[in-house]
């Protein structure tokens, strides 16, 4: 941005605007790392031009507006916010600044605490006795939020002595970080969307909209939790003179303080030091978003002053945002093996965990109108780790009015088929078997070891057979010639040979292995075998009606439709005539099936959290198709729990337990896996 006087105070309206949607509304509409990319330009101008500085720059302020909800409280210090870091140079360039300010910094020690990403309180005891909670505020004067603080059970209404030799200050205001463990945000957003409730975006949101509420029963319904780290003010009473001590002191006396905190007994170990927390952010139950800096010994630290609002003796180092804020320019959708339709988002790149991203997952089309996605939004997006980055929901205060509903799309975006949807499952797919787009999968599946066995046709050459256009679908695999295998790179007279002869060889499989290779949705082995048992014949199964497929032992109402609708579709009848025409049409004498022949026989299996192609209802028809009970609560007699995106507390005691746990994808696979 130019720096003219028009720009620098336009800067300033736009950062007040941010700081009150944040502090004031509890309903941020960047995220935070570019509400600091701001803030480092707003400094920068004000660098080039200290005169334009005035009194009601966002630099000036300690931190942010009080709103008029709540009764206003004077803090007995100011409450601070940090200057930031943002790389190792960055922390050297701080602590050389200090030894030219003050030489006996060169042999300080130091602490390291984490950044929790919440909102601060500040608590007041009086002879031990818990009085006021107070925010932040503006950094001077803070909220009275004290009917919501005393619900939070982990902070204590009064200092509960664990020594008695240690004696509390008549007064002592202690201050700390309210937020909210990610387990416990998971089980609420859990328990709201069961309940048809609107869900929470991230937990600090969550936390800091608990803490503020006019009826302090919402809040005391609300999981919230409380690190404290700093004693802010204390009258009537000594405390330690040390950061460090200051930690183990307020331990001592029952706060709650993070085991995650480090000493350092000088620079360079401190500096070492901070390898270990890009680790540790993926490692704990809660969010943070930097680690803090602080000179040890408290009143040489204090005796550095202060530049502005930023205290000399600490800052932050800040971490690469993973949740960033940016426009969806477009829904795309893709088209899986199996037909699934997954949308995904089309946005305006930007620099998310470290790296510049453009698409994340949109998870499935339910998750879009149950968080009203829409096109034209303002989006904030998170990566954590290596994982893909994801959509978490629109930034609905940023609507303009020009953003548009997506629609599900009716047809194939790729093949133009119609899609279907059945009742209780999420998914969308798509049935058409000749859509190129599970083409190569489809081909591949076709000739695994558990279908057709076809030996030589791994997923390398059937890429290269479908790239060459040799096969439109599996049929096509049958009238392959060798001269056409010949051209391909790689294949000699042999390979082609082989690859020829065991394509004729599979003529020879079995009914069953036959319907598991067409690749019909829900139908892996076991039900391969029930319906070869059943039917005796692929023309017998593409001519039963889905009422009598649905009486069948085994065969659920969803899975009768998807066969229903694989036979009936036209594109994959004529598959069936030419597979037929080519010499594939086995014949195995009707059985009666029981139910000991399915896969979940016997299985007692819990599922947890959200699956991405099935609804709990469709779940639990899956399991019950495939023989399987399935149950709402974690026991020594469950044998599995399945779980989803948010687990909640029956993934943990299953691990307690000892009892094995899978994914949706590892459920399906233990349903398709073929009996011993």
């Amino acid at each position: 941005m130019e720096i003219t006087y028009e720009n620098y105070e336009k800067l300033k309206r736009e950062i007040n605007f941010h700081n009150y949607q944040y502090h004031v509304n509890d309903s941020p509409v960047i995220s935070d790392s570019e509400f600091d990319h701001l803030l480092i330009q707003l400094r920068e101008m004000e660098g080039v031009h200290p005169e334009w500085i005035s009194p009601d720059s966002p630099t000036m302020r300690a931190g942010a507006i009080s709103s008029d909800k709540f009764a206003k409280v004077p803090h007995p210090a100011p409450v601070l916010s940090l200057a930031n870091a943002f790389n190792k140079e960055d922390v050297r360039s701080w602590f050389d600044r200090q030894i030219k300010t003050d030489n006996r910094i060169s042999s300080v020690s130091f602490t390291l605490e984490p950044k929790i990403d919440g909102l601060t309180i500040v608590l007041r005891y009086e002879n031990g006795i818990l009085v006021q909670g107070v925010t932040r505020g503006d950094g001077i004067i803070g909220e009275d939020v004290t009917a919501n603080v005393r619900t939070i059970k982990s902070i204590p209404l009064a200092v509960p002595v664990q020594k008695t030799d240690i004696h509390v200050p008549d007064v002592l205001v202690v201050r700390g970080e309210v937020f909210m463990f990610n387990s416990d945000f998971q089980k609420l957003n859990q328990e709201l969307t069961e309940k048809g409730e609107k869900t929470w975006l991230n937990p600090r949101n969550t936390a800091a909209g608990s803490l503020r509420q006019q009826n302090s029963d919402v809040t005391a319904k609300r999981p919230l939790s409380i690190y404290t780290y700093q004693i802010l003010y204390y009258e009537g009473g000594t405390v330690p003179e040390t950061q460090w001590g200051r930690l183990e002191y307020l331990k001592t006396l029952g706060f709650p303080v993070s085991d995650q905190s480090r000493y350092y007994s000088d620079f360079d170990s401190m500096l070492n030091g901070l390898d270990r927390w890009s680790e540790v952010r993926d490692t704990i139950d809660f969010d943070i978003d930097g680690v803090v800096i602080k000179i040890n010994e408290i009143p040489l630290a204090e005796s550095l002053g202060f530049i502005g609002k930023d205290p000399r003796g600490q800052i932050a180092l800040k971490f690469p945002a993973r949740e960033v804020t940016t426009i969806l320019e477009n829904i795309g959708v893709n088209v899986g093996r199996t037909g699934v339709l997954t949308p995904y988002a089309v946005f305006q790149p930007v620099i998310c965990g470290g790296v510049t991203v453009s698409k994340a997952t949109l998870h499935n089309f339910d998750f879009i109108q149950e968080r009203d996605v829409r096109i034209g939004d303002r989006v904030l997006i998170k990566r954590a780790g290596d994982v893909i980055p994801y959509v978490i929901g629109p930034i609905t205060n940023a609507r303009t009015g020009d953003e548009k509903v997506f629609s599900i799309p009716e047809t194939c975006p790729v093949c133009g088929h119609k899609t279907e949807r059945l009742e209780g499952e999420v998914a969308v797919y798509c049935v058409n078997a000749s859509c190129p787009a599970q083409l190569i999968r489809n081909i591949e599946h076709f000739a695994s070891r558990e279908a057709m066995n076809i030996t030589g046709l791994g997923i390398k050459v059937v890429e290269q057979i479908v790239n060459a256009d040799f096969v439109h679908d599996v049929s096509d695999l049958y009238i392959l010639s060798r001269e056409s295998l010949l051209s391909l790179e790689g294949f000699a007279e042999k390979k082609a040979d082989n690859l020829i002869n065991a394509i004729k060889d599979s003529k020879q499989q079995p009914l069953n292995r036959l319907i598991n290779a067409l690749g019909i949705r829900g139908v892996g082995e076991s039900m391969a075998e029930i319906l070869a048992k059943k039917f005796g014949s692929i023309e017998n199964i593409a001519n039963a009606q889905k009422d009598l497929l649905e009486s069948i032992e085994g065969i659920g109402p969803n899975i009768a439709q998807a066969i229903a609708d694989w036979f009936n579709e036209d594109s994959n009848k004529l598959i069936i005539e030419r597979l037929k025409k080519y010499g594939l049409d086995p014949h195995q004498d009707i059985e009666e099936n029981s139910s000991n022949d399915l896969p979940l026989s016997g299985l007692n299996i819990v599922v947890t959290g959200t699956l991405a192609n099935y609804s709990r209802d469709g779940i639990k028809e899956l399991i019950k198709t495939n023989g399987g009970k399935s149950s709402d609560s974690v026991s020594q007699k469950t044998d599995y729990v399945v779980i989803g995106e948010k687990p909640g507390s029956k993934a943990e005691k299953a691990a307690k337990l000892g009892i094995p746990i899978l994914t949706e994808d590892q459920l399906i696979e233990l349903i398709n896996k073929k009996p011993e």
